[in-house]
């Protein structure tokens, strides 16, 4: 095997070692060691092989690490998430491109249940994955009745 480039989400981390999600390909990678990362860091860099039977691995070189803030904000959806949940079915889910960089995904729910579906997206694994994947430094959540706006934002 040869060296692993990426981006990584650090999903598991103790004193002894670490787990890594490649977040490009969701390959999941078991650090021998702790270079000192922790759990919900992203970390740009390549991964090595430990011989002889190169199962786990060994963080060569760090490029960048950094944490993506995953907030929900007391702001009202925009005007086009608005129109967006009013033409989709509840459970239904929309991605749409910022201009610039990020994305949006509007999400429709049951308006009982708005706040409990933004918390599960505070608390996915999956939401910082799509952030670090999409190179984004911040998420924002922001709900109406029946509308889960997710807000990926540059800085």
């Amino acid at each position: 095997m040869t060296a692993i480039e990426g981006t990584f989400l650090v999903t598991n981390a103790d004193d002894a070692s670490a787990t890594l999600r490649n977040v490009a390909n969701s390959q999941v990678l078991t650090l021998s060691d702790n270079p000192g990362v922790e759990t919900g860091e992203v970390v740009e860099g390549t991964v090595e092989p430990e011989p002889p039977m190169e199962v786990t691995y060994t963080l060569t070189e760090v490029e960048e690490r950094r944490t993506i803030p995953v907030e929900t904000v007391d702001l009202a959806p925009t005007a086009q998430t608005t129109e967006i949940a009013a033409e989709q079915a509840p459970g239904e889910l929309t991605t749409v491109e910022r201009a610039g960089e990020g994305e949006v995904h509007v999400l429709t729910v049951p308006d009982d249940e708005t706040a409990e579906a933004a918390a599960d997206v505070v608390e996915d694994e999956a939401t910082l994955s799509r952030a670090a994947r999409l190179g984004v430094d911040r998420v924002e959540i922001r709900t109406t009745d029946g509308v889960v706006s997710v807000r990926y934002l540059p800085d």
